[in-house]
């Protein structure tokens, strides 16, 4: 098995990192394969509502100059995503933003390809605005019926600059849970394929009488 993560940080080597990595340790202790992919520090396009993702039926989004393609491939390729982003005013980075609202569009229109497999959030954050973008990112989770994790705390570390999420003792507790939680979940999920419920055809409603 294996989880891919996605870095929102521009910082490699940052606090989102440093969560992400520390998921990813416990993981690879139960025998899963973790690779981290960076999207924080690079140019991505916001989505702009065209819908050729979903009329052309292809896996890719009409863009095709940065690395959403490619890491949507790996996404669905997965058994199991991370995303994690840092806090900036009280919510998702903006990169980080784009690239979710790309890929997972992209995943959702084109046969709900993230559907059931193992979904969490981190979130690294200097002092407040953790909880909402932690919020704001399993939304992507739960639109995409992710089966999701969770930790003995919100999946939140603290830390302003590099290095520092290392001295939140209870945040570091946190994400170890959580990529022990998570890989439990993975076995159980991979055991219980042949009871796995079918899709559904998704019905869109409006207001607009």
């Amino acid at each position: 098995m294996k989880v891919i993560a996605i870095n929102g940080s521009p910082n490699k080597n940052g606090n989102t990192a440093y969560a992400l990595k520390t998921v990813g340790a416990a993981l690879q202790k139960e025998g899963i394969e973790f690779e981290i992919l960076e999207v924080g520090g690079k140019r991505i396009r916001g989505c702009i509502g065209c819908d050729q993702c979903s009329e052309q039926q292809n896996m890719q989004c009409q863009f095709t100059d940065d690395v959403v393609n490619e890491s949507v491939a790996k996404m669905v390729a997965a058994d199991g995503i991370v995303i994690g982003s840092p806090v900036y005013y009280s919510g998702i980075a903006g990169t980080m933003k784009s690239f979710l609202d790309r890929s997972f569009y992209v995943a959702a229109t084109n046969g709900a390809k993230f559907r059931h497999k193992v979904g969490a959030s981190v979130v690294a954050v200097r002092r407040t605005g953790g909880s909402a973008t932690f919020n704001g990112l399993n939304h992507y989770l739960n639109v995409s019926e992710m089966l999701v994790p969770s930790s003995n705390y919100w999946n939140v570390i603290h830390g302003l600059e590099l290095g520092d999420a290392a001295q939140d003792a209870e945040g570091v507790q946190i994400m170890q849970t959580l990529g022990e939680n998570m890989a439990w979940l993975l076995k159980m999920r991979e055991a219980g394929k042949k009871t796995e419920p079918a899709g559904v055809e998704k019905i869109y409603t409006n207001f607009i009488r």
